[in-house]
């Protein structure tokens, strides 16, 4: 088994026995989990972003009281993001038009125990933005709604291209009657910062309970003191990074003389 599986086996039997943990909960705790329809949580709440991360699962597991289904909306710190339009100009691609969007998400993410159109009506997951088309992106000034929807799709494209916006939503599996599940999979170019997950209880096509749990994805090691300093220190980084391209190019030409 390699180190990889060996670490996705032990995640899955800690997300065991917290399931069983929270199953016990709501034995003993009778009328303070009926208050509580709802109970989630991640297997881990700080991703670690080292050398040669190639990627993350992270568990989300929980439970609930009585019927109902589980929607689950994973999003990244918004970012203020510019999506431009080429065209060919004279033989030449250039750009011709931009849209500039205030607060993107920078990674998009859902999982649902059902599709997303048998949850609840449409008001009720454009409220919650459960489902990558429900996404509220507004522009910084406003647009013709034909050109807003143009960029707007552009932008989701780009995104999914990028392996950051899920197009289809992961499953929840129930593993009992109150207990589920679901993995949330982050990519190896997953930004970093503070990250929501929100999950919700629905039932009778209305949210009946809702919870957010916080994530962070961040940098550690030695990458992440050279990241901290390349951006608190954009000069300095840049004469450095000058200087060793220098003297990497001498060492070269002072080793190609002696052959």
């Amino acid at each position: 088994m390699s180190g990889r599986d060996s670490r996705r086996s032990k995640a899955r039997l800690a997300c065991l026995a917290a399931l069983s943990v929270l199953a016990l909960a709501f034995a003993l705790l009778g009328p303070w989990a009926r208050a509580q329809p709802l109970v989630a949580d991640l297997s881990s709440h700080l991703v670690p972003i080292t050398t040669g991360f190639t990627g993350k699962e992270v568990l989300l597991f929980g439970a609930v009281e009585g019927e109902g289904d589980i929607a689950v909306v994973v999003r990244g710190p918004e970012a203020r993001t510019i999506v431009r339009r080429k065209d060919k100009i004279a033989g030449v691609w250039a750009n011709r038009d931009s849209m500039t969007f205030a607060a993107v998400p920078t990674f998009y993410a859902t999982a649902t125990s059902r599709p997303i159109a048998e949850l609840a009506p449409e008001p009720i997951l454009q409220r919650h933005q459960i489902g990558i088309e429900r996404l509220r992106l507004a522009p910084e000034t406003e647009a013709a709604p034909a050109r807003l929807e143009s960029f707007r799709a552009a932008l989701i494209r780009n995104k999914q291209r990028d392996g950051l916006y899920k197009a289809e939503p992961g499953k929840i599996a129930f593993l009992t009657g109150r207990l589920f599940r679901t993995d949330v999979v982050f990519p190896a170019n997953v930004p970093t910062g503070a990250y929501t997950v929100e999950v919700f209880l629905i039932r009778d096509g209305a949210v009946v309970s809702a919870q957010t749990t916080p994530l962070v994805i961040s940098k550690v090691g030695l990458g992440s003191e050279v990241f901290l300093f390349a951006h608190r220190y954009e000069v300095a980084y840049g004469l450095i990074a000058v200087a060793f391209a220098l003297m990497a190019g001498w060492a070269a030409s002072a080793a190609f003389r002696r052959i």
